[in-house]
């Protein structure tokens, strides 16, 4: 079918450079704020700092880079044990001297100015390691704290590649780039490049088929939809390799580490050349023996740079041993020259690496790197497309000539944090700014955008489940996926009795949907306030809610199914607030050992045998506050409910929490509440919850004889 309506490349990207520009401020604004108005210990409540920690040991790290490990100062008192605090795993942080309590803001902003930037390697109960980008020379011997910073290399990245297409003239777009923005309709299907079909996994379903056929014969594009628990990565792999069979070079692309990851997992049994670009700190431990950093120390090409690094590695334990500042200056200049000459034979050696292999695999910003400079590909394939900024997809996407998307657009778009996340239709007395397109959003991905362009004709969906209960599946599929999902007979009837371990038959384990409503006020929500400063804006409870009758009732539940037999690490409790969060992990912690707290948007993507959620919100005016919001609890938004641009309208919120468990499914929440919020969304799950949930009233004065 001819597109819908062609978008004007330059106005395009100007006006995704206008977007980012105020993403990337709101981001720094964030950080700085609280940086500059804040505390080192309120930084540290807020999840983005560490405090009172001291240099304990240094060597050279993958890629030749210098990682500290920092631990707790026994100057301050410290018991061993890092405190409480948010820095994880891969965060862009500074190491820098700590300021002291009556340092003036000034200093505590020129902090990254004094420090050294890095990436967090590891994240341990008495330890953090970090891999610096520099040399590791400044780093100060006295007391230290690490802050986090906001990311702006993908930024770079992104602005990199708009500013590209902006410059393009023209006559230079390729038919490819026509089509992705609807110039020119996307070419008939070429079955001839499909031909006879041998799979390398013959359990593959239909629809699963299907997708593959259809996107080895799509010329620029195809767009594969799957649903929760359909099968959307191991769809993927076999595309990969069936790509391979034709002598197609692939590049894979994901927005996050771990999408990219769960590939690489999948891919490697199957012996096959792939290589993974990316920080190694950043990267699963069962993918880095196929990571850049990894194979330029074990392949053949690596014999070129052993020599070298294990040289700087006698160079960096010498200089505590050094006393005399004379001979510490030698050492480092000695270690310049070592680096130098390093990076030198480490560059040919990528290149060699890279260009032997058939399949790349990066983030999406990763792809930008200068490892892949000057590489060609013939297909880019991005996983989870649907929870990335059509920008970061544009870095891979110049590199090729097709591209498959795989993802599910009705699910949790990339979260943004800016105010102006979309432009504003004109008003009539205001004239129109020049090439910037009026109601862009950069919620709206590219997954989306094509499927409006061109329409469905360019997708294929995954319709067989292999995750849920088929009473779980019911309600999302309905609503979201036109009824065609189908739960496969492994799974359709499964329970939490019958868990391949022994567990008892009860109330509990025999029912896949549990609804406790808490009707009545007896449960009601209480607002948080964290004890940060006022001016530093929410860290990570501020203005959140909480429910503390709820959380008893979680743990009620909880401690029933352990009771049962159920093992805590097979269970999830999640909520979209993260007061309630903290307030129940304070609880069930060192209860249940193994048990997993987490947000509505940190588990997309995951699922366990038994999630329980917990709603929160209980009040007499019928609130849900961002219940009702779709970015941000939203595991899915409808059709009928989305915005044309892409931007927030209705409420739709809770499929992510829906579509996680595999045997049973507990919602805890106020269907008073949630019925009388206007909320049509909230309305339908809650009638669908009334009518096929195992329904129970908790009493407030068994949960208080706990």
């Amino acid at each position: 079918m001819a597109p819908k309506e062609a978008v004007d490349i330059p106005s395009f990207a100007t006006t995704q450079l206008s977007l980012l520009e105020a993403e990337l401020a709101s981001e720094v604004t964030e950080t700085s704020s609280l940086i500059t108005a804040t505390s080192p210990t309120s930084l540290q409540r807020a999840g983005i700092a560490i405090t009172n920690l001291s240099l304990s040991s240094q060597r050279t790290g993958l890629g030749g880079k210098t990682v500290v490990e920092l631990t707790p100062d026994s100057a301050t008192g410290g018991e061993g044990e890092l405190p409480e605090h948010g820095i994880r795993t891969g965060d862009i942080v500074v190491v820098a001297e700590q300021p002291a309590g009556s340092a003036k803001k000034r200093e505590v902003r020129e902090l990254e100015e004094k420090g050294c930037r890095g990436v967090v390697t590891r994240v341990g109960r008495a330890a953090v390691w970090v891999a610096l980008d520099g040399e590791g020379d400044d780093v100060p011997g006295k007391r230290l704290w690490i802050v986090k910073l906001a990311n702006d290399v993908t930024y770079k990245r992104m602005n990199q590649v708009m500013g590209r297409l902006l410059k393009m003239k023209s006559d230079e777009y390729s038919s490819f780039v026509r089509v992705l923005f609807g110039l020119t309709s996307p070419s008939p299907e070429d079955q001839g490049a499909v031909g006879e079909v041998e799979w390398v996994d013959e359990s593959l379903n239909e629809s699963q088929k299907k997708a593959i056929k259809f996107a080895l014969a799509s010329r620029e594009m195809a767009l594969i939809h799957g649903p929760p628990g359909t099968g959307k990565t191991h769809t993927l792999i076999e595309l990969i390799l069936q790509m391979l069979k034709r002598n197609l070079r692939v590049l894979v692309c994901g927005p996050s580490n771990i999408s990219v990851d769960n590939i690489v997992e999948r891919l490697a049994p199957h012996k096959i050349p792939i290589v993974r670009l990316g920080h190694p700190a950043r990267l699963l431990p069962s993918v880095l023996n196929h990571s850049l950093d990894v194979l330029t120390q074990t392949s053949d090409a690596a014999a070129i740079v052993k020599d070298v690094r294990k040289e700087m590695d006698t160079k960096q334990a010498s200089i505590k041993k050094t006393k005399s500042g004379r001979e510490r200056k030698a050492i480092y200049g000695d270690l310049k020259e070592l680096r130098k000459e390093f990076r030198q034979r480490e560059k040919k050696c990528i290149g060699s690496l890279i260009t032997s292999s058939k399949v790349v695999l990066a983030t999406l910003h990763g792809a930008g790197g200068f490892q892949t400079r000057d590489e060609v590909f013939d297909v880019v394939i991005i996983d989870e497309a649907s929870q990335a900024l059509e920008a970061q997809c544009w870095v891979p996407l110049l590199k090729a000539s097709k591209v498959v998307l795989a993802g599910d657009h009705l699910q949790l778009p990339p979260t943004i944090k800016s105010l102006n996340s979309k432009t504003k239709p004109k008003s009539k007395d205001v004239k129109e700014t020049e090439g910037i397109i009026q109601g862009m959003a950069l919620e709206k991905t590219l997954f989306d955008r094509l499927l409006g362009l061109h329409g469905p004709g360019i997708k294929r969906m995954l319709t067989t489940q292999y995750r849920m209960h088929e009473k779980i599946m019911r309600f999302p599929s309905d609503e979201l996926y036109d009824s065609k999902l189908v739960a496969a007979e492994a799974v359709k009837t499964r329970l939490l009795k019958d868990l391949p371990y022994e567990v008892e038959e009860t109330e509990d384990t025999n029912e896949p949907l549990i609804f406790f409503d808490t009707q009545g006020g007896d449960f009601p929500e209480k607002n948080e306030e964290e004890e940060v400063d006022k001016k530093a804006g929410k860290g990570m409870m501020g203005d959140s809610k909480s429910n503390e009758m709820e959380a008893a009732l979680v743990k009620y539940h909880v401690q029933n199914l352990v009771d049962a037999g159920v093992q805590a690490s097979d269970i999830a409790v999640i909520t979209p607030y993260n007061a309630q969060r903290a307030l129940m992990s304070k609880a069930m912690k060192e209860a249940f050992p193994g048990i997993e707290l987490g947000s509505v948007d940190g588990f997309q993507g995951r699922e366990k045998e038994a999630v329980i959620v917990s709603l929160v919100r209980s009040n007499s005016e019928h609130e849900v506050g961002f219940l009702g919001e779709k970015r941000r609890l939203n595991g899915t938004v409808t059709l009928h409910d989305r915005d044309p641009y892409g931007g927030d309208v209705h409420a739709d919120t809770e499929t992510v929490a829906m579509t996680r468990p595999r045997r049973s499914l507990t919602i805890i929440g106020d269907s008073e509440t949630l019925q009388r919020s206007n909320n049509k969304f909230l309305k339908r799950w809650m009638e669908f919850l009334e009518e096929h949930a195992d329904l129970r009233y908790p009493s407030v004065a068994e949960l208080n004889a706990q």
